[in-house]
């Protein structure tokens, strides 16, 4: 069966381990906003690959409209060519008035179709200025994610060996506090963007959100009879003598 800790022990144990977390956290510093930088830009990359897929498909159907109206185009001329042939074998007015009808059908034809033409290769050009807008933007942004990315890689090289040391050393340190205490540690370290959960008494304040701590309190805090809390931010609060106090104790 297990020495229960004294409350000293656990308030030792709660200590050593924010040192640790705080050293990783100084390194995930470090590291800045490029781990979500990169993610970002291979997003914002991923997307830009859509539209451009996109925009080429559009292109190719605008492009295939183009060629049918120009299809159109000649099979009404060479319809027109064998109406007017026909006009000189015409044996009645009646004949004459329908081949007539149909020149008339096909000329239409051939004016919807240059129409339709023109429109289309106008939609060509405005698709593939915005195709080559997003594809240098792309280039552009493919640039930037590959800087990103070297300079990510420089960081992690430099700070991968202690970073595993340290959260190995943040693992083992959270075998020896209980987990009531783990659950309230790591809530309020998500709390706040420095990641402080146990902090000293500094100048009679809060070290962390630096509130006035009263002087019976602080008496209690050196006595470490019980785990005090900052009633403002709730941060556990430590005296500075703790870990020479505490290795005093164990000689």
């Amino acid at each position: 069966m297990s020495k229960e800790l004294s409350i000293a022990e656990k308030l030792r144990n709660l200590y050593e381990l924010q040192n640790v977390d705080s050293q990783i956290d100084e390194i995930e510093i470090l590291k800045g906003e490029l781990p979500m930088e990169v993610s970002d830009l291979e997003d914002e990359i991923a997307g830009l690959d859509t539209r451009n897929s996109k925009l080429e498909n559009v292109i190719q159907g605008l492009e295939g409209e183009v060629s049918n109206h120009k299809a159109n185009i000649n099979e009404a001329e060479s319809l027109i060519e064998r109406y007017t042939k026909q006009l000189d074998n015409v044996k009645n007015s009646r004949e004459y008035e329908a081949l007539v009808k149909e020149l008339e059908l096909q000329k239409l034809e051939i004016q919807l179709s240059e129409k339709k033409i023109r429109q289309a290769q106008q939609d060509i050009e405005n698709k593939k200025e915005t195709l080559k807008a997003t594809v240098e933007r792309k280039e552009k942004k493919d640039n930037e994610l590959e800087a990103k990315k070297v300079e990510l890689k420089e960081i992690i090289s430099k700070t991968e060996k202690e970073e595993k040391v340290l959260r190995k050393r943040s693992e083992e340190a959270r075998k020896h506090v209980e987990t009531r205490l783990i659950k309230a540690y790591d809530k309020i370290r998500e709390s706040y963007r420095n990641g402080l959960a146990v902090v000293h008494v500094e100048r009679n304040s809060c070290g962390g959100c630096f509130n006035k701590i009263p002087p019976q309190v602080q008496l209690e805090i050196t006595m470490r009879k019980k785990i005090i809390v900052c009633e403002h931010c709730g941060r556990v609060l430590v005296d500075d003598n703790i870990m020479e106090v505490e290795t005093a104790s164990i000689k």
